[in-house]
């Protein structure tokens, strides 16, 4: 019996190897996937074969479904790892080919893993997170939004137990798509979506508000962005002005700045990140030299920046380029694409003037709280060289730049002013100790800055020693 495909896969392109693999040992097995099943316990390698076939087979065999996944309770002595680590395969290489009613299976099965508290599962729902597409209200993305919030409301008490971090990533995950679904309008599809999400995000802000914690300050970041929804604000005023709220025992919330010199993990930057993406990124960061970039840039543009809400992306990108791809020394010291110079590119593919300013306060949000102690130089490294390289030929570039953070420091928090001026102080201090730009004059003396601007660095840069003396 010859097994039925599991993607979509061009005429002249070459079966996955993995899509092989799997129904390779589905065509092999298929007389033992049929009741009555063997007693025999297998071996090693029999067993790796028939959870391979098996998966194939509840992905293509979904009338027999619930029988495989018998078959598989029947035979596991792994605690379900060598098969969550083939579904984990299949989610991270191969999700975005996928037949519609393969990926229907594929969610069926991830259900089943969560249940049975397979081993892994929690990288599994992390990986279907990272596929739901920025900026995307497509059918197939919003199908996927919806069954993913809905598992994580239907195991939470599973979930909350067994790996309370999955749920920090959801709330990362949906707080930032709900901007996307926020712009959508009143479609009906939409709305349901967006009130499971919202219901999903405030049961785990408000009942386990120490996930929020363990986010960090991105989590202020995307909150913001939802200030327009009531839930958020009512949120975001209690987390400002009503801190105690959220104190349990054990635990005490004394002050949004407890949020503020948090640093966000790289983890989370990558969740809005999908794989393929951060291929080509990877790709044009690690091998492409500077000067050869534009034609990689133009495809890259076509493959993910394609239609106006895809600049929203662009917000996304940024984080993840200064947060998760912190290159080695050698790269950084070759010819090749430096992080400065992608972002710079991107910068200036935005078109709206409310993304450019989002794209800025991803480029800049952790020099606001820069701490050395807890930060890394690698997170405000891009910022500084973009500002110092687009001298004297792009100089509206930095004075672009420059007047966006020295309004930030003015206005992001006023009752905490004084904390964004040490850090964004800080910043520069430990970029010119550390070699990153031989001196502030590059910026303080630039003939090309309008003198007010280079004025107000200089006292911010005074104020910030005065503040850490």
């Amino acid at each position: 019996m010859a097994a039925l495909k599991i993607t979509l896969t061009p005429p002249l392109e070459a079966e996955n190897a993995l899509e092989t693999s799997l129904r390779e040992a589905f065509e092999s097995q298929i007389t033992s996937l049929r009741p009555p099943f063997s007693l025999a316990i297998p071996s090693p390698d029999q067993y790796t074969l028939l959870n391979r076939a098996i998966l194939h087979g509840v992905l293509t065999e979904p009338q027999f479904a619930k029988t495989h996944i018998k078959h598989l309770h029947a035979i596991v002595t792994d605690g379900y790892a060598t098969f969550v680590t083939l579904l984990l395969g299949l989610v991270n290489h191969l999700y975005p080919k996928l037949l519609a009613s393969v990926k229907t299976q594929l969610l069926w099965l991830t259900d089943q893993t969560v249940c049975v508290l397979g081993i892994g599962y929690d990288a599994v729902l992390v990986s279907l997170l990272r596929q739901i597409v920025g900026a995307d209200c497509s059918d197939g993305n919003l199908w996927l939004c919806s069954k993913l919030v809905t598992l994580f409301l239907e195991h939470w008490g599973r979930l909350l137990e067994d790996s309370p971090h999955v749920l920090s990533f959801a709330l990362y995950t949906f707080l930032r798509v709900l901007t996307d679904h926020c712009r959508g309008g009143s479609v009906e599809k939409l709305e349901t979506l967006k009130t499971l999400e919202i219901h999903l995000c405030v049961k785990i802000m408000r009942e386990e508000f120490h996930l929020c914690l363990k986010i960090g300050r991105d989590f202020i970041r995307l909150l913001q962005d939802l200030v327009h929804v009531p839930e958020f604000r009512a949120m975001l005023k209690d987390i400002v002005f009503n801190p105690c709220v959220f104190n349990v025992v054990g635990f005490q919330f004394k002050d949004v700045a407890q949020m503020y010199s948090t640093r966000t993990s790289s983890k989370y930057s990558l969740l809005r990140i999908n794989p393929d993406m951060e291929t080509q990124l990877r790709f044009l960061l690690t091998s492409i030299k500077l000067g050869h970039q534009k034609r990689h840039q133009v495809w890259f543009a076509k493959k993910f920046l394609n239609e106006p809400d895809k600049e929203f992306v662009i917000i996304d990108i940024v984080r993840f380029i200064c947060c998760a791809h912190h290159p080695p020394n050698e790269i950084i010291q070759s010819d090749i694409v430096p992080r400065w110079a992608l972002i710079g590119w991107l910068l200036t593919s935005c078109r709206r003037n409310h993304v450019v300013a989002n794209v800025k306060l991803a480029l800049f949000y952790d020099w606001l709280f820069f701490d050395e102690r807890v930060d890394t130089i690698m997170n405000i490294e891009p910022a500084v060289l973009l500002m110092v390289h687009s001298i004297p030929k792009y100089v509206d570039i930095t004075h672009a730049l420059l007047e966006f953070l020295l309004h930030l420091v003015d206005s992001y928090d006023v009752e905490r002013k004084s904390v964004l001026v040490k850090g964004v102080s800080s910043a520069f201090q430990l970029l010119v100790r550390k070699g990153v730009i031989r001196s502030l004059d590059v910026l303080i003396s630039c003939p090309a800055l309008h003198p007010a601007l280079k004025e107000r660095l200089k006292r911010l840069l005074a104020c910030g020693k005065l503040e850490s003396s």
